[in-house]
């Protein structure tokens, strides 16, 4: 488990951009107190300084995975986001949303058709799918 390099943090932190904008630095430094970014066999954990001075004494080649995984770099070096960032992304999202349709057909579409998937909401309601009427 390393530190990501300039560069990687620069792609990741990008990405991460698109979603939540300016609100990259409440990722960091949250009241609870202060998280960074790990890369650990191509994919990126978001842990707290706390937990991981303790998994220092566990050596690399043991260390199955250490916080939570926001997501990996490809073989191309491109970001690609895990759905298990969703539950930090979504409190500081700007628009969690990708469109269904273009912009010609949003413009011709009836008013009952899908414009635009929310994902924020996929996860919430895989969880509570047996309680919604």
């Amino acid at each position: 488990m390393r530190p990501l390099t300039e560069e990687e943090t620069r792609v990741m932190f990008e990405k991460i951009a698109k979603y939540i904008g300016e609100n990259l630095q409440l990722l960091v430094d949250r009241p609870d107190g202060t998280y960074c970014f790990r890369l650990h066999n191509d994919r990126v954990y978001y842990v707290s300084e706390k937990i991981m001075k303790l998994a220092a004494n566990i050596s690399g080649d043991k260390l199955v995975s250490l916080g939570t995984c926001f997501g990996k770099f490809t073989k191309t070096h491109k970001f690609r986001l895990h759905i298990t960032a969703l539950d930090y992304l979504a409190p500081y999202a700007k628009g969690f949303g990708v469109a269904a349709k273009s912009t010609q057909d949003c413009r011709k579409v009836d008013p009952m058709a899908i414009v635009v998937f929310h994902q924020a909401d996929i996860g919430e309601y895989v969880r509570h799918e047996e309680t919604l009427t």
